[in-house]
């Protein structure tokens, strides 16, 4: 067995990795970038080398500096993971050459099914079913034209070194070929270093499925059944769950043999994917489900395989690149249950879902499920990398009980100051079209904003801020009576969005029992429903702990180190009225509405003690 092991990889799939690693007693080598110093693959592993600037380009992509790393740590093996150098032949022979262990699939393998168009070929003469279409030498726009009117439209050209949704295009008709193909040509150049292309039959009601295979060196090829993948976002998988809803047992048996087909066609050795096409107008059915290409590695989506079999699919990979024989027959493997699992990322669904970078200042993800993540609260989303944050994986008896576990899970994120799409990811889950499994890879497309969070806070989020202020403040039960003899005194808060101010009294059945969240010198955080809700508090920056009737009261013991207004000022709402120093920190003290300055008691240099009345803000008439 390994004795040390080398994962040239970061983020989630490096600790993943890792754990394996160390349950197996194999010793682990990380390697990182400059933005990568102190992640927490990097904190994880036993040892850790540098390799480079952030670029990837730079580092994580240099296959020369991985394997100078292993040689000088005296590591065994190198596992790629996925993503980066995972599929690329030329670096797994490299690592051989170097007396290295390579912990993935043979470069001969990587090779044959790497160019799409090459594997179409090969998989026609397995037996395994191929999309119609056509994937010929002759790569002139004349030709690729006269092949896309005889396949009929709609019709899809794929870069035949494509991936990730790169080198793309869907037609819809005869005449927007050309442009399209020019287009899709270019991006291809740009991307892949390679334009050439194949077109295929634009599947209706197209469903995502794909098996997962795993060879060794002495001949054996498994499957451990199918996923679904067709919750997509621009050609990139979403959510994905094990095994697929609607699959019988005949065409299950089919598009697995298919698989294990295709894995022997190319002498396959480790984890790998063979990804079909699935006509799902009419159902599942075998007549209708279509190779598309395999992935040479391990996928993003790995969890939900383990979740239904109870398999360790890395450890297997580390004993089968040993030398071991594949752990189970297949006879051997079989289903329990279902798993789902969510991608969360660092991104903005209301702003076009553009990553949001920048340091995690507040992380909990919960304690319910499977989560892999590669980062932990106070570490940083970096802007050189894919922004996942976790994977958020549930497995349940039956597909109902998944899906509402992973709804759970995705409610429970608390992440800020970064944005996440965990509320998206949580409607996703919650359609009725979902929990019905009325999927195609046009679902999140076809729903479109429905999907997206309501960015307002309701009555129960303000009330829920107004509570953590007040907690924050120190206040740790209500005063129902005031220095003001004639009117009940009830506190309330002032919280502000987007430059407007709102005085909130939080109801006295919730108060102290909210959602969770924080607050500081500056705002209150409510999470609630996979969203954090942020309030300003801080002089239009900021607000103020105040009773009901106006009076200001001191949030904290302090000293009054700047008063700005005098009795009879006419203020604003969300105006500093002055300022109290307090645990080393400034808290700014605010007007909560429109109104005129009364009883102030408060002076410059003046020592106040916690609730003390420091002056009172008369509400203006009308």
């Amino acid at each position: 067995m390994i004795q040390k092991l080398l994962i040239a990889n970061r983020g989630e799939i490096a600790c993943r990795i890792i754990r394996t690693a160390r349950q197996m007693g194999i010793a682990t080598v990380a390697v990182y970038s400059d933005a990568d110093a102190r992640a927490l693959h990097v904190r994880s592993a036993d040892e850790a080398v540098h390799i480079g600037p952030s670029p990837a380009a730079e580092s994580y992509l240099v296959g020369e500096k991985i394997i100078a790393a292993a040689k000088e740590t005296g590591a065994e093996a190198i596992h790629p993971g996925y993503g980066f150098l995972s599929e690329n032949a030329e670096f797994a022979e490299a690592v051989q050459d170097a007396g290295l262990i390579w912990v993935g699939a043979p470069p001969s393998s990587i090779r044959a099914m790497g160019l799409k168009d090459a594997a179409k070929k090969l998989m026609r003469e397995a037996g395994v079913p191929v999309t119609p279409g056509y994937d010929g030498d002759d790569q002139s726009a004349e030709r690729l034209k006269q092949e896309a009117d005889a396949i009929g439209y709609p019709v899809l050209i794929k870069a035949v070194a494509g991936g990730g949704g790169k080198g793309m295009r869907k037609v819809d008709a005869e005449g927007d070929f050309l442009s399209a193909l020019e287009s899709c040509r270019r991006e291809a150049k740009a991307s892949f270093g390679n334009n050439d292309v194949i077109l295929e039959k634009w599947i209706t009601s197209p469903r995502h499925i794909e098996v997962q295979v795993f060879g060794d060196s002495h001949g054996n090829v498994v499957h451990l059944f199918e996923r679904d993948c067709s919750l997509q976002r621009r050609h990139q998988k979403v959510i994905e769950e094990a095994p697929a809803p609607g699959m019988d047992e005949a065409t299950r048996e089919d598009i697995c043999a298919a698989a294990v087909r295709a894995a022997k066609a190319v002498d396959y050795e480790g984890a790998g994917t063979i990804e079909f096409i699935a006509d799902a107008s009419e159902g599942l059915r075998a007549d209708r489900i279509f190779f598309m290409e395999m992935n040479t590695r391990l996928q993003v989506e790995h969890p939900v395989t383990e979740e239904i079999t109870g398999v360790d699919l890395v450890e297997w990979q580390l004993r089968v690149a040993a030398g071991e024989s594949i752990p189970k027959k297949q006879e051997e493997l079989s289903i329990a249950g279902w798993a789902i699992e969510a991608r969360l990322y660092a991104e903005d669904p209301a702003k076009g879902f553009l990553p949001s970078t920048g340091p995690l200042h507040h992380l909990d993800l919960g304690h319910e499920g499977r989560i892999e993540t590669g980062v932990e609260e106070g570490d940083e989303i970096s802007p050189h990398y894919d922004p996942m944050v976790a994977k958020l994986v549930a497995w349940g008896e039956t597909r109902d009980d998944a899906i509402d576990q992973l709804i759970a899970m995705t409610d429970g994120v608390e992440i800020w100051p970064v944005r996440t799409n965990a509320a998206f990811l949580g409607n996703a889950l919650g359609e009725d079209d979902f929990a019905d499994a009325l999927l195609d890879t046009g679902f999140i497309e076809e729903k479109g904003d429905a999907l997206l969070a309501d960015p307002q806070p309701d009555d129960a989020i303000r009330a829920a801020a107004a509570d953590i202020a007040l907690l924050a403040a120190g206040v740790t039960e209500q005063p129902m009576a005031g220095f003001r003899l004639n009117r009940a005194m009830r506190l309330s808060v002032a919280l502000g969005q987007g430059g407007e101010f709102t005085t909130v009294d939080p109801a006295e059945a919730v108060l102290f029992e909210s959602l969770p969240g924080f607050a500081d010198d500056e705002r209150v955080v409510v999470f609630a429903d996979g969203q954090a809700h942020e309030f300003d508090l801080v002089a239009r920056g900021g607000g103020a702990l105040a009773a009901s009737d106006g009076a200001i009261l001191a949030p904290m013991p302090g000293k009054v180190i700047a008063v700005d207004v005098a009795e009879g000022d006419s203020v604003t709402a969300g105006q500093r009225l002055m300022v109290l120093e307090a645990m080393k920190m400034e808290h700014a003290l605010t007007a909560p509405f429109d109104g005129t300055v009364t009883d102030l008691a408060a002076a410059t240099g003046g020592q106040v003690q916690v609730e003390a009345v420091l002056c009172v803000v008369e509400p203006a008439e009308g």
